[in-house]
Protein backbone atom coordinates (compact mmCIF):
# COMPACT_ATOMS: atom_id res chain seq x y z
CA UNK A 1 0.00 0.00 0.00
CA UNK A 2 1.12 3.45 -0.88
CA UNK A 3 1.56 6.49 1.68
CA UNK A 4 -1.45 8.44 3.30
CA UNK A 5 -0.47 12.20 3.45
CA UNK A 6 -3.93 14.34 4.81
CA UNK A 7 -3.55 17.84 3.63
CA UNK A 8 -5.27 21.08 5.18
CA UNK A 9 -6.38 23.47 3.12
CA UNK A 10 -6.46 21.38 -0.08
CA UNK A 11 -8.72 23.08 -1.38
CA UNK A 12 -7.31 26.02 -2.07
CA UNK A 13 -4.11 27.06 -4.43
CA UNK A 14 -1.38 24.78 -2.62
CA UNK A 15 -3.60 22.23 -1.60
CA UNK A 16 -4.97 21.84 -5.02
CA UNK A 17 -1.70 21.38 -6.79
CA UNK A 18 -0.27 19.27 -3.52
CA UNK A 19 -2.54 16.73 -3.96
CA UNK A 20 -2.21 16.26 -7.64
CA UNK A 21 1.59 15.73 -6.98
CA UNK A 22 1.02 13.29 -4.28
CA UNK A 23 -1.87 11.67 -6.49
CA UNK A 24 1.04 11.38 -8.80
CA UNK A 25 3.62 9.81 -6.29
CA UNK A 26 1.06 7.17 -5.70
CA UNK A 27 -0.12 8.43 -2.28
CA UNK A 28 -3.61 8.21 -0.80
CA UNK A 29 -4.30 11.79 -0.06
CA UNK A 30 -6.83 13.12 2.48
CA UNK A 31 -7.55 17.02 2.95
CA UNK A 32 -9.76 18.78 5.58
CA UNK A 33 -12.58 21.28 3.64
CA UNK A 34 -14.75 23.28 5.92
CA UNK A 35 -18.51 22.84 5.29
CA UNK A 36 -20.12 25.45 3.56
CA UNK A 37 -23.61 25.89 1.70
CA UNK A 38 -21.66 26.36 -1.32
CA UNK A 39 -19.09 24.17 -3.31
CA UNK A 40 -15.72 25.11 -2.60
CA UNK A 41 -13.94 22.67 -3.95
CA UNK A 42 -13.61 23.75 -7.13
CA UNK A 43 -9.96 23.40 -7.70
CA UNK A 44 -10.10 20.02 -7.20
CA UNK A 45 -13.01 18.59 -9.54
CA UNK A 46 -10.57 17.31 -12.15
CA UNK A 47 -9.20 14.95 -9.69
CA UNK A 48 -12.43 14.34 -7.48
CA UNK A 49 -13.85 10.53 -7.95
CA UNK A 50 -16.11 9.08 -5.78
CA UNK A 51 -14.44 7.54 -2.46
CA UNK A 52 -16.42 4.78 -3.07
CA UNK A 53 -15.26 3.78 -6.47
CA UNK A 54 -12.52 1.33 -6.64
CA UNK A 55 -9.67 3.70 -8.31
CA UNK A 56 -10.79 6.66 -5.09
CA UNK A 57 -7.63 8.11 -3.62
CA UNK A 58 -8.64 11.54 -2.78
CA UNK A 59 -10.82 11.48 0.41
CA UNK A 60 -12.29 14.61 1.30
CA UNK A 61 -13.20 15.45 5.26
CA UNK A 62 -14.94 18.36 7.40
CA UNK A 63 -13.20 20.02 9.67
CA UNK A 64 -12.41 23.50 11.08
CA UNK A 65 -8.61 24.40 12.44
CA UNK A 66 -10.59 25.53 15.56
CA UNK A 67 -11.83 22.97 16.77
CA UNK A 68 -9.63 20.30 18.63
CA UNK A 69 -12.37 17.81 18.70
CA UNK A 70 -12.42 17.24 14.77
CA UNK A 71 -8.76 17.67 13.83
CA UNK A 72 -8.08 15.06 16.46
CA UNK A 73 -10.57 12.24 15.11
CA UNK A 74 -9.86 13.16 11.44
CA UNK A 75 -6.08 12.40 12.17
CA UNK A 76 -7.11 9.44 14.73
CA UNK A 77 -8.93 7.74 11.77
CA UNK A 78 -6.80 8.12 8.95
CA UNK A 79 -3.64 7.63 10.61
CA UNK A 80 -1.39 9.57 7.57
CA UNK A 81 2.27 9.11 7.37
CA UNK A 82 2.54 12.90 6.31
CA UNK A 83 1.01 15.75 7.46
CA UNK A 84 0.59 19.17 5.26
CA UNK A 85 -0.52 21.99 6.74
CA UNK A 86 -1.36 24.29 4.56
CA UNK A 87 -5.13 25.59 5.59
CA UNK A 88 -5.11 29.14 7.31
CA UNK A 89 -6.81 32.51 6.91
CA UNK A 90 -4.14 33.74 4.43
CA UNK A 91 -5.33 36.80 3.17
CA UNK A 92 -2.69 39.62 4.79
CA UNK A 93 -4.75 42.66 4.53
CA UNK A 94 -7.78 40.78 5.55
CA UNK A 95 -6.19 39.85 8.96
CA UNK A 96 -6.14 43.25 10.26
CA UNK A 97 -9.47 43.11 10.07
CA UNK A 98 -10.13 39.79 11.54
CA UNK A 99 -7.53 39.62 13.86
CA UNK A 100 -8.59 37.30 16.83
CA UNK A 101 -9.74 35.00 13.83
CA UNK A 102 -6.78 34.50 12.07
CA UNK A 103 -4.69 34.24 15.58
CA UNK A 104 -7.33 31.71 16.38
CA UNK A 105 -6.99 29.48 12.70
CA UNK A 106 -3.23 30.52 12.19
CA UNK A 107 -1.82 30.02 15.19
CA UNK A 108 -3.52 27.70 16.95
CA UNK A 109 -4.67 25.53 14.77
CA UNK A 110 -1.42 24.21 13.91
CA UNK A 111 -0.66 23.93 17.75
CA UNK A 112 -3.98 21.79 17.70
CA UNK A 113 -2.27 19.19 15.05
CA UNK A 114 1.39 19.32 16.36
CA UNK A 115 -0.30 18.22 20.06
CA UNK A 116 -3.04 16.02 18.07
CA UNK A 117 0.55 14.18 16.44
CA UNK A 118 2.30 14.26 19.79
CA UNK A 119 -0.53 12.57 21.25
CA UNK A 120 -1.19 9.84 18.43
CA UNK A 121 0.35 6.27 18.41
CA UNK A 122 1.63 6.89 14.86
CA UNK A 123 3.83 9.75 14.65
CA UNK A 124 3.16 11.43 11.37
CA UNK A 125 5.67 13.72 9.43
CA UNK A 126 4.65 17.74 10.01
CA UNK A 127 4.90 20.32 7.13
CA UNK A 128 4.50 23.76 8.44
CA UNK A 129 3.22 26.17 5.41
CA UNK A 130 5.44 29.14 7.59
CA UNK A 131 5.60 32.68 5.27
CA UNK A 132 8.02 35.35 4.18
CA UNK A 133 5.66 37.64 5.64
CA UNK A 134 7.29 36.42 9.11
CA UNK A 135 10.14 38.28 8.24
CA UNK A 136 8.52 41.76 7.73
CA UNK A 137 10.40 44.60 8.16
CA UNK A 138 13.89 42.66 8.96
CA UNK A 139 16.56 44.04 5.89
CA UNK A 140 16.75 41.55 2.60
CA UNK A 141 18.21 39.31 1.35
CA UNK A 142 16.52 36.83 4.40
CA UNK A 143 17.42 33.38 5.15
CA UNK A 144 16.86 30.57 7.93
CA UNK A 145 18.98 32.93 10.45
CA UNK A 146 17.08 36.57 9.51
CA UNK A 147 14.90 37.06 12.90
CA UNK A 148 11.22 37.82 12.46
CA UNK A 149 9.61 41.10 12.39
CA UNK A 150 6.14 40.47 12.01
CA UNK A 151 4.05 43.32 10.15
CA UNK A 152 0.43 42.06 10.20
CA UNK A 153 -1.53 39.61 12.40
CA UNK A 154 -1.52 37.03 9.84
CA UNK A 155 2.18 37.38 10.09
CA UNK A 156 2.45 37.00 13.90
CA UNK A 157 0.75 34.25 14.06
CA UNK A 158 2.67 32.45 11.43
CA UNK A 159 5.70 33.27 13.58
CA UNK A 160 4.08 31.94 16.52
CA UNK A 161 3.04 28.47 14.43
CA UNK A 162 6.80 28.33 13.08
CA UNK A 163 8.00 28.38 16.59
CA UNK A 164 5.07 26.21 18.02
CA UNK A 165 6.81 23.58 15.40
CA UNK A 166 10.30 24.53 16.17
CA UNK A 167 9.27 23.44 19.95
CA UNK A 168 7.60 20.04 19.25
CA UNK A 169 10.36 19.21 16.96
CA UNK A 170 12.71 19.90 19.65
CA UNK A 171 10.88 18.68 22.58
CA UNK A 172 9.37 15.73 21.88
CA UNK A 173 11.80 14.70 18.91
CA UNK A 174 9.11 14.94 16.65
CA UNK A 175 9.65 15.11 12.59
CA UNK A 176 8.47 18.34 12.40
CA UNK A 177 9.77 20.90 9.16
CA UNK A 178 9.37 24.55 8.32
CA UNK A 179 8.93 25.42 4.89
CA UNK A 180 9.50 29.57 4.98
CA UNK A 181 7.83 30.02 1.23
CA UNK A 182 7.97 33.69 -0.70
CA UNK A 183 5.26 34.98 -2.34
CA UNK A 184 4.32 32.23 -4.96
CA UNK A 185 1.83 32.48 -7.62
CA UNK A 186 -0.49 31.13 -10.21
CA UNK A 187 -4.15 30.63 -12.44
CA UNK A 188 -5.24 28.90 -9.07
CA UNK A 189 -4.47 32.04 -6.87
CA UNK A 190 -7.70 33.19 -5.05
CA UNK A 191 -8.71 36.46 -7.18
CA UNK A 192 -8.72 39.05 -4.36
CA UNK A 193 -4.94 39.03 -3.82
CA UNK A 194 -2.92 40.84 -5.66
CA UNK A 195 -1.24 38.90 -8.59
CA UNK A 196 -4.67 37.59 -9.84
CA UNK A 197 -6.54 40.83 -9.47
CA UNK A 198 -3.91 42.38 -11.77
CA UNK A 199 -3.68 39.41 -14.25
CA UNK A 200 -7.52 39.39 -14.17
CA UNK A 201 -8.31 42.69 -14.66
CA UNK A 202 -6.16 42.99 -18.07
CA UNK A 203 -8.27 40.22 -19.35
CA UNK A 204 -11.51 41.57 -18.44
CA UNK A 205 -10.11 45.04 -19.64
CA UNK A 206 -9.54 43.73 -23.00
CA UNK A 207 -12.98 41.97 -22.86
CA UNK A 208 -14.27 45.37 -22.54
CA UNK A 209 -15.83 44.25 -18.94
CA UNK A 210 -13.48 46.32 -16.49
CA UNK A 211 -12.69 49.92 -16.83
CA UNK A 212 -9.99 50.70 -14.00
CA UNK A 213 -7.77 48.85 -11.24
CA UNK A 214 -8.05 50.02 -8.14
CA UNK A 215 -4.76 48.89 -5.80
CA UNK A 216 -2.84 49.85 -2.73
CA UNK A 217 0.64 50.23 -2.40
CA UNK A 218 2.22 49.57 -5.63
CA UNK A 219 5.96 50.13 -3.95
CA UNK A 220 6.14 47.12 -2.12
CA UNK A 221 8.62 44.88 -3.70
CA UNK A 222 7.92 40.79 -3.42
CA UNK A 223 10.08 37.69 -4.48
CA UNK A 224 7.44 35.91 -6.74
CA UNK A 225 7.55 32.23 -8.17
CA UNK A 226 4.98 29.85 -9.66
CA UNK A 227 3.23 27.47 -7.26
CA UNK A 228 3.45 24.28 -8.60
CA UNK A 229 6.96 24.35 -7.86
CA UNK A 230 6.36 24.94 -4.60
CA UNK A 231 4.54 22.22 -3.89
CA UNK A 232 7.03 19.82 -5.26
CA UNK A 233 9.21 21.25 -2.87
CA UNK A 234 6.75 21.07 0.00
CA UNK A 235 6.91 16.93 -0.50
CA UNK A 236 10.73 17.06 0.06
CA UNK A 237 11.47 18.92 2.83
CA UNK A 238 9.41 15.73 4.09
CA UNK A 239 11.50 13.47 2.29
CA UNK A 240 14.64 14.94 4.13
CA UNK A 241 16.80 12.29 6.43
CA UNK A 242 15.83 14.97 9.39
CA UNK A 243 13.42 17.51 9.60
CA UNK A 244 15.13 20.79 9.08
CA UNK A 245 13.57 24.73 7.99
CA UNK A 246 14.18 26.11 4.66
CA UNK A 247 13.67 29.55 2.88
CA UNK A 248 11.91 28.66 -0.40
CA UNK A 249 11.65 31.81 -2.98
CA UNK A 250 13.51 32.86 -6.51
CA UNK A 251 16.19 35.47 -5.15
CA UNK A 252 14.85 37.99 -6.96
CA UNK A 253 12.57 40.56 -6.14
CA UNK A 254 10.08 42.65 -8.22
CA UNK A 255 7.71 45.46 -7.17
CA UNK A 256 3.83 45.69 -7.49
CA UNK A 257 4.33 48.13 -10.17
CA UNK A 258 6.73 46.45 -12.21
CA UNK A 259 3.87 43.01 -11.89
CA UNK A 260 1.67 45.23 -13.91
CA UNK A 261 3.60 46.82 -15.97
CA UNK A 262 4.23 43.24 -17.00
CA UNK A 263 1.13 42.13 -17.38
CA UNK A 264 -0.08 44.93 -19.06
CA UNK A 265 2.41 45.01 -21.67
CA UNK A 266 1.82 41.34 -22.64
CA UNK A 267 -1.53 42.44 -23.69
CA UNK A 268 -0.40 45.52 -25.42
CA UNK A 269 -2.41 48.02 -22.82
CA UNK A 270 -0.62 51.19 -21.17
CA UNK A 271 -1.37 50.12 -17.64
CA UNK A 272 -0.74 53.93 -16.27
CA UNK A 273 -4.33 55.10 -18.32
CA UNK A 274 -5.95 51.85 -16.31
CA UNK A 275 -4.58 52.03 -12.71
CA UNK A 276 -5.67 53.61 -10.02
CA UNK A 277 -4.41 54.00 -5.84
CA UNK A 278 -6.99 53.16 -3.15
CA UNK A 279 -6.32 53.84 0.54
CA UNK A 280 -8.53 51.20 1.21
CA UNK A 281 -6.44 48.50 -0.08
CA UNK A 282 -3.01 49.92 2.08
CA UNK A 283 -2.40 48.36 5.28
CA UNK A 284 -1.91 49.53 8.44
CA UNK A 285 1.86 48.62 8.93
CA UNK A 286 3.47 47.83 5.45
CA UNK A 287 6.04 45.22 4.24
CA UNK A 288 8.49 46.97 2.23
CA UNK A 289 10.67 44.25 0.45
CA UNK A 290 11.18 40.63 0.27
CA UNK A 291 13.76 38.21 -1.31
CA UNK A 292 14.63 35.06 -0.69
CA UNK A 293 18.29 33.44 0.29
CA UNK A 294 17.65 30.05 -1.03
CA UNK A 295 21.23 28.45 -0.33
CA UNK A 296 20.25 26.17 2.11
CA UNK A 297 17.89 24.61 0.14
CA UNK A 298 19.64 24.00 -3.26
CA UNK A 299 22.58 21.84 -1.47
CA UNK A 300 20.02 20.21 0.58
CA UNK A 301 16.67 19.44 -1.77
CA UNK A 302 18.52 20.57 -4.83
CA UNK A 303 15.79 23.78 -5.08
CA UNK A 304 16.35 25.64 -8.56
CA UNK A 305 13.02 27.49 -9.80
CA UNK A 306 12.17 27.58 -13.40
CA UNK A 307 9.46 30.11 -13.79
CA UNK A 308 10.36 33.55 -13.22
CA UNK A 309 7.96 36.79 -12.74
CA UNK A 310 8.05 37.55 -16.54
CA UNK A 311 6.73 34.18 -17.28
CA UNK A 312 4.51 33.72 -14.75
CA UNK A 313 2.75 37.01 -15.62
CA UNK A 314 1.85 35.93 -19.30
CA UNK A 315 0.66 32.23 -17.63
CA UNK A 316 -2.04 33.89 -15.49
CA UNK A 317 -2.84 36.44 -17.99
CA UNK A 318 -3.08 33.44 -20.42
CA UNK A 319 -5.19 31.72 -18.51
CA UNK A 320 -7.57 34.98 -16.82
CA UNK A 321 -7.72 35.53 -21.04
CA UNK A 322 -9.12 31.82 -21.35
CA UNK A 323 -11.33 31.45 -18.66
CA UNK A 324 -13.07 34.86 -19.47
CA UNK A 325 -14.00 33.68 -23.44
CA UNK A 326 -11.18 35.06 -24.72
CA UNK A 327 -8.39 33.90 -27.16
CA UNK A 328 -5.15 34.05 -24.86
CA UNK A 329 -2.18 35.09 -26.14
CA UNK A 330 -0.35 31.88 -26.11
CA UNK A 331 2.87 32.94 -25.11
CA UNK A 332 2.39 31.58 -21.49
CA UNK A 333 1.42 28.42 -22.60
CA UNK A 334 4.16 27.58 -24.73
CA UNK A 335 6.69 28.52 -21.38
CA UNK A 336 4.56 25.86 -19.73
CA UNK A 337 5.58 23.60 -22.57
CA UNK A 338 9.32 24.16 -22.13
CA UNK A 339 9.58 24.95 -19.16
CA UNK A 340 6.95 23.17 -17.11
CA UNK A 341 6.17 19.76 -19.22
CA UNK A 342 5.15 17.91 -16.12
CA UNK A 343 2.49 15.15 -16.34
CA UNK A 344 0.52 15.44 -12.75
CA UNK A 345 -1.52 18.70 -13.04
CA UNK A 346 -3.48 20.96 -15.65
CA UNK A 347 -3.85 24.17 -15.22
CA UNK A 348 -7.20 25.07 -16.83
Amino acid sequence: MGKKALITGITGQDGSYLAEFLLYKGYDVHGIIRRSSTFNTGRLEHIYVDPRAPRAHLFLHYGDLSNSEQISNIIHNIQPDEIYHLGAQSHVRVSFDMPEYTGDVVGLGTTRILETIRRSSKKARFYQASSSEMFGASPSPQNEKTPFMPRSPYAAAKAYAYWMAVNYREGYNMFVANGVLFNHESPRRGETFVTRKITRAVANIMAGKQKKLYIGNVKARRDWGYAPEYAQVMWKILQQKSPRDYVIGTGRTRSVEELIRLAFCYAGLDYKKYIKTDKYYFRPTEVNELIADCEKAKKDLGWKPKIGLEDLVKIMVDSDMRKIGLKPIGEGDKILKEKFPVKWWKED
